[in-house]
C-alpha cells in the first residue's frame, strides 16, 4: 500500500462511500421484514433480505475501522497531547449527539410507538409530555439516541483509545509489534475471520446488537477491535503491505461468504435454519465481514487514492448526512405507508427524498454559524478544502 502517513484520499473516498451505503441500507430496512420503525412495503419483501446481506455483515465494522483511521490522523495533528485530543473529540462528537437526541431523532420514537404499539397522541403531545420524561414507553426508552448509537459507541471507544495512548511507550510498542506480526502477513485473512466468528459466537446475542452501550457485549467484541485496527492501520507499513498483497483474495472470500448468506435468506427466510447449518452461517458472515473490509481498504488504496474538487465538501458532509438521514427515511416512509406505490418506485423515491433532505440539511446548516457545531461542523471551512481536523467521524 501507499505511505502510512499524510492524507490518504482513498480512505476519504472509502469513508464517504461507506456512509452513503449505510443510508441506502437503512432505506432498504423499510422494505424487508427485519424490525424497523416503519414499513413502506406492505407486506415486506422477503426475498430482498438476500440483497441486504450484500452489506449487512460488514457495513458497521468498516465504519468503525475508517473512524479509527481518521482518529489516528486527528491525533497525529494534535499538538496538545492525549488530553487535548480527548477534549476535541468529546466536543466534536458529544455536542451533535446531544443535539441529535434532543431534536433530530424525536420523530423516530413517536412513529415507532405508533406503528408498533398503537400510540395515539400527536407529535406535539409526545414532545411535551412523553419524550423528555426519561422513562420507558412500551419498551421504547425516551429520550433516545436511535441510530446515533454509533456516535455514542465512537465516543466510548475514543475514551478507551486515550487510555491506551497513555500507556508507557514500551507497552504500546510491544502491542504494535504483536499486532503487526499477526496481521502483517498471510495470517491477515484467516486470523481476522476467525476472530470475528468467535467474537460474535461467544455471546448469546450473536450478531444482534442491542445498541445499549453498557450491555452490548457482542457488538463491542466486534466493533472495538475494528476501531483499533483502523487506528493502527494508519501508521503500520507491515499491515498496509499485507492488505495490498491480500485484498484480491479477501474480495473472493467476501463474495463467497455473501453467496452462502444469500442462499440462507432465499432458502430459509424468517424461519430458523436447522442447527447443523448454524456454524456455516456464522463463518459465512465472518468471512464477508472481514473479507469485504480488507478488500475495500485495498481497493481504496490501489484505485481511489486521488483527489477531486468535490472530495472536501463530500468529506465534510458525511457527519451531517449521518445525523439526519434516518429521521428523513422514517418520516417520509411513514407518509408513504398505504400510498399504493409499487416497491421499486417507492424505494427510489425514498432514496431520492433522503438524499435531497440530507443535502438541504447540510447546505443550510453550514451557513448558520451557531448551528455548525450542533451538526458536526467546525467554523471557517466554507468554500475551501476541509483539513482532517475539520472532520468529526
Amino acid at each position: 500500500m501507499g505511505q502510512a502517513q499524510g492524507r490518504h484520499y482513498g480512505m476519504d473516498w472509502l469513508r464517504i462511500g461507506a456512509f452513503q451505503l449505510l443510508i441506502v441500507y437503512h432505506v432498504g430496512m423499510a422494505f424487508v421484514p427485519w424490525d424497523f420503525q416503519v414499513k413502506v412495503a406492505q407486506p415486506p419483501v422477503n426475498w430482498a433480505t438476500a440483497l441486504m446481506m450484500l452489506t449487512s455483515p460488514w457495513r458497521l465494522s468498516l465504519l468503525f475501522a475508517v473512524s479509527g483511521y481518521a482518529s489516528a490522523a486527528l491525533f497525529a495533528r494534535e499538538t496538545g497531547g492525549v488530553g487535548a485530543f480527548l477534549r476535541s473529540r468529546l466536543a466534536r462528537l458529544g455536542i451533535p449527539l446531544l443535539f441529535g437526541m434532543a431534536v433530530l431523532v424525536t420523530p423516530q420514537p413517536w412513529i415507532w410507538l405508533i406503528t408498533h404499539y398503537g400510540y395515539q397522541a400527536s407529535f406535539g403531545h409526545f414532545l411535551l409530555h412523553d419524550y423528555y420524561s426519561f422513562r420507558s414507553i412500551d419498551g421504547v426508552i425516551v429520550p433516545t439516541w436511535m441510530h446515533l448509537w454509533f456516535v455514542a459507541y465512537l465516543i466510548g471507544y475514543t475514551m478507551l483509545l486515550c487510555l491506551v495512548l497513555l500507556l508507557p511507550d514500551p507497552v504500546r510498542a510491544a502491542w504494535r509489534w504483536l499486532a503487526e506480526r499477526l496481521l502483517g502477513g498471510p495470517l491477515l485473512l484467516p486470523l481476522g475471520v476467525a476472530y470475528v466468528y468467535y467474537a460474535r459466537g461467544s455471546f448469546d446475542a450473536g450478531w444482534e446488537d442491542n445498541h445499549l452501550l453498557l450491555t452490548d457485549w457482542s457488538a463491542h467484541a466486534h466493533y472495538l477491535p475494528m476501531f483499533l485496527f483502523g487506528y493502527l492501520l494508519r501508521g503500520s507499513e507491515p499491515i498496509r503491505a499485507a492488505i495490498g498483497r491480500w485484498w484480491p483474495v479477501a474480495g473472493v472470500l467476501a463474495v463467497t461468504g455473501y453467496a452462502v448468506l444469500a442462499w440462507f435468506e432465499l432458502r430459509f427466510g424468517l424461519t430458523i435454519a436447522p442447527r447443523r447449518f448454524w456454524a456455516m452461517h456464522g463463518w459465512a458472515q465472518s468471512a464477508e465481514a472481514w473479507g469485504a473490509m480488507i478488500a475495500l481498504i485495498g481497493i481504496a488504496d490501489r484505485f481511489w487514492n486521488i483527489d477531486h474538487r468535490w472530495r472536501p465538501m463530500l468529506a465534510e458532509a458525511v457527519f451531517p448526512f449521518y445525523l439526519i438521514h434516518q429521521t428523513i427515511i422514517i418520516v417520509v416512509g411513514y407518509w408513504m405507508v398505504g400510498s399504493g406505490i409499487a416497491m421499486l418506485p417507492a424505494f427510489l423515491l425514498l432514496v431520492a427524498a433522503t438524499m435531497t433532505g440530507c443535502w438541504a440539511f447540510y447546505l443550510a446548516g453550514r451557513q448558520v454559524r451557531w448551528l455548525r457545531p450542533l451538526i458536526g461542523l467546525k467554523a471557517g471551512t466554507r468554500g475551501r478544502d476541509v483539513p482532517v481536523d475539520r472532520i468529526a467521524l
